[in-house]
């Protein structure tokens, strides 16, 4: 985290996050994310965040979206309001002295800053999230018909009516 605090440049940053998160995957997905993780880091210098708050919310996001998205080892959210009650769970678990399962690293008005910065980013362009980041399957279909032969143009009755 010290190497990421360092940082003034956006493309430097996108870089040492990119690194540091990991970040495997294709262009424009790979643009997307990157954008989040910058925000996410530049939301948590404003909010003078020290560097294991900045660091657990990097960590929470992540987590988020990759369950939104199926990239973890579970099923993918279903909806927005999961994907928000994932949220506030993980952010549960950062703001309350409950060990080994808990740890009281946000303070409530921090609480509230963070779920107003989740709800006005991500939450609000999740659908934007699930649609770049949902695989794209693509069906080729090719239809014949058995009883129509190719000397009968196209548009024609088989049937030609007594006039």
């Amino acid at each position: 985290m010290e190497e990421i605090d360092n940082i003034n440049s956006i493309p430097e940053l996108e870089s040492a996050l990119c690194r540091v998160l990991r970040v495997d995957v294709p262009e424009p997905r790979k643009g997307v994310l990157l954008e989040l993780y910058v925000h996410t880091v530049l939301f948590c210098r404003e909010s003078k965040f020290n560097n294991e708050q900045t660091s657990a919310l990097l960590s929470i996001i992540k987590n988020v979206h990759q369950a939104n998205t199926g990239r973890s080892n579970q099923t993918p959210l279903n909806n927005m309001d999961h994907c928000f009650e994932y949220c506030r769970e993980l952010l549960l678990c950062h703001s309350v002295m409950h060990p080994p399962f808990s740890i009281n690293l946000f303070n409530s008005e921090e609480l509230t800053q963070i779920t107003k910065y989740l709800l006005n980013s991500y939450i609000r362009h999740y659908n934007l999230y699930k649609y770049i980041f949902t695989p794209q399957i693509r069906l080729d279909l090719t239809v014949s018909y058995s009883e129509m032969t190719d000397d009968e143009p196209e548009g024609v009755d088989s049937v030609t009516s007594g006039t």
